[in-house]
C-alpha cells in the first residue's frame, strides 16, 4: 500500500494551531469567568453620604421642649399655628410667648415643639431679659399668607392699665352700633358678628394694651386684639382701617378700627372675649341692650 507523504513544515504548523485553539478558548471562559466572580478582598465601596443625616435620625430627635409636652401652663405647637394664633389661644402677648421661650427667630417654630405660655418664676424670668449681645433678641414675624411683620416694638413687657377691683371687674362695653346677626357659638362662631356699614366705628370694649394690630391671622382679615388684664383678651375682626399700634394703651370706648369686610363675604365686626384664652360668650358680659 503505497504510503502517504510525510507532512510538511506548514502543514504541521497549522495542525498544532487547531489542537491549541480549544486551550485558548477555555483560558479565555476561565479569565472571564474570573472577571464576574467576587473579590472578597476588594477594596471597601466609598460612602459619599458620610457625615449626611437621615430623616429618620431627624424625625428621632426630641423637638424643644417636648419633654413638658402635656404639663400645665405649656402649649405643643400644631399645624398652621403661628405665634399671633397661639398668642390669641392661650391668651397671651405673643412677644411675651417667643421672650418666655427665648426664641430667636418666631418665624421658627415646628409642629410638635412645646412652648411655655404662663409667665416663668422670677429666677428664670430675670435670667431670660438680661442684655443680650448687639443683635440679638426675638426677631419680628416676617411677612407670608399667615402672619405678616407686627409694628416694631420692643420685646420687654408693658405693664396693663391699672385695673381696680379682681380681674373680673373690666366694665364692658358694646364694641359697635349695629345690628347683631350672628350669637357665639363655641363651635361655629367663636363670638359675636355685629353688622354695619363700611367705616363704621369700632372701638375698645375696655381698657387695655394693644398685643397685636396686623392682618396675620387667616380667616380673621385686619385684626386688632386687646389684653385687658391677665385674665381677658378681646379680639376685633374684619376691620378695613386699623387706627392703634402694637403695645398702645386704648381706653373704653377709644375708636380703634373701621368696620369693614377683610377676609369676610360682607361688612361686619367679629368680636371675641377670650377668658385665659378660651372663647367664651360675649353676650354673657356685654351689657343687655
Amino acid at each position: 500500500m503505497e504510503s502517504l507523504p510525510a507532512p510538511g513544515p506548514r502543514q504541521r504548523a497549522f495542525s498544532l494551531s487547531l489542537l491549541a485553539w480549544p486551550c485558548a478558548v477555555a483560558a479565555l471562559v476561565l479569565l472571564a469567568s474570573g472577571c464576574t466572580s467576587p473579590n472578597l478582598n476588594s477594596a471597601p465601596v466609598e460612602d459619599r453620604n458620610a457625615g449626611v443625616r437621615s430623616p429618620a435620625l431627624d424625625a428621632a430627635k426630641p423637638l424643644p421642649g417636648a419633654e413638658n409636652a402635656g404639663k400645665p401652663g405649656y402649649y405643643t405647637v400644631r399645624p398652621g399655628d403661628t405665634m399671633i394664633r397661639i398668642g390669641l389661644e392661650t391668651g397671651q402677648n405673643w412677644r411675651d410667648v417667643a421672650r418666655w421661650n427665648s426664641l430667636e427667630n418666631p418665624n421658627v417654630i415646628e409642629v410638635g415643639q412645646v412652648l411655655r405660655v404662663v409667665p416663668p418664676t422670677s429666677e428664670s424670668l430675670a435670667a431670660m431679659t438680661r442684655p443680650a449681645a448687639p443683635g440679638a433678641g426675638a426677631a419680628m414675624p416676617k411677612p407670608s399668607a399667615t402672619s405678616p411683620v407686627p409694628s416694631a416694638a420692643s420685646t420687654a413687657p408693658v405693664p396693663l392699665p391699672a385695673a381696680s377691683g379682681s380681674d373680673e371687674d373690666v366694665g364692658w362695653i358694646w364694641p359697635a352700633q349695629g345690628t347683631l346677626v350672628a350669637g357665639f357659638d363655641e363651635a361655629k362662631n367663636k363670638g359675636l358678628d355685629i353688622a354695619g356699614k363700611a367705616g363704621d366705628a369700632v372701638v375698645a370694649s375696655a381698657d387695655g394694651r394693644v398685643v397685636y394690630s396686623g392682618a396675620g391671622l387667616r380667616g380673621y382679615g385686619n385684626l386688632i386684639i386687646l389684653k385687658h388684664n391677665n385674665t381677658f383678651l378681646t379680639a376685633y375682626a374684619h376691620n378695613r382701617t386699623l387706627l392703634v399700634k402694637e403695645d398702645q394703651t386704648v381706653k373704653k370706648g377709644q375708636k380703634i378700627a373701621e368696620m369693614g369686610n377683610s377676609d369676610a363675604e360682607k361688612v361686619k365686626l367679629h368680636f371675641e372675649i377670650r377668658r385665659q384664652g378660651r372663647p367664651v360668650d360675649p353676650a354673657k358680659y356685654l351689657p343687655v341692650r
